[in-house]
């Protein structure tokens, strides 16, 4: 399942980003990248471990708490701090796969790696090339979103970003461990949790419908969730 949610960074916000990231120490991504994705990268990072970096994956943090849409889709236990990449002058990153595991920076907890999430923060028609593009049981799914915009996705599927050839393009990247290990049950959860909203708005919160529906969700939550 790929999620696009609309506007999670504001136009101040990417006006913001974008600010900082110019005057940003960039270095190879090479220098994250493991055996297999060393051969197909080739972009540039953001320190992650620099302030800059800390501080703005901190608010991004900060903003993902508060929208409905991602906490209903990823229902996240653990997030990876988010990082950031560049792209320009043909620089791209051939297909390839997530690492299922990763250490947290500074914890010796380790993070299993559910979902990946890209958050765009260039517009779309100011570069060209730099898709994402992501392999699914249905075929090829490419993504290429405005800024402020995000896309979540299953971690073990296979993805590229395309070269880009005119422009920069800017993101901001990190995965994420579900409460919901299994991708189709947290569909379905996802699915079911909508439908909630949508007729608390027709008919009201305190519908017997909606209490019904809300009270199948959260039995199916507990049945399933890992916390």
């Amino acid at each position: 399942m790929v999620i696009t949610i609309p506007k999670v960074l504001n136009e101040h916000e990417v006006q913001q980003y974008q600010k900082h990231l110019r005057q940003a120490a960039w270095q190879s991504g090479q220098a994250t990248a493991g055996s297999q994705a060393g051969q197909v990268k080739q972009n540039w990072q953001l320190d992650q471990h620099s302030e800059l970096a800390q501080q703005l994956g901190d608010h991004i943090l900060q903003v993902l708490s508060q929208t409905p849409e991602f906490v209903s889709s990823a229902l996240p236990l653990k997030i990876y701090p988010p990082m950031f990449n560049r792209y320009q002058d043909g620089a791209h990153y051939g297909w390839h796969v997530d690492n299922a595991i990763r250490l947290l920076p500074n914890s010796p907890s380790r993070l299993r790696t559910d979902l990946s999430a890209t958050l765009f923060l260039n517009h779309a028609d100011e570069y060209e090339g730099g898709e994402l593009v992501i392999q699914g049981h249905h075929g090829e799914q490419t993504v290429k979103l405005n800024a402020g915009d995000l896309v979540v996705y299953p971690s073990t599927s296979l993805h590229q970003v395309t070269p880009v050839t005119r422009g920069q393009r800017l993101a901001s990247f990190f995965w994420i461990e579900s409460m919901i290990m299994d991708h189709e049950m947290r569909s379905v959860l996802f699915d079911l949790d909508q439908s909630v909203q949508k007729l608390t708005q027709a008919q009201g919160a305190n519908s017997p419908d909606v209490l019904t529906l809300s009270g199948i969700y959260h039995r199916l939550l507990r049945l399933h969730a890992t916390t």
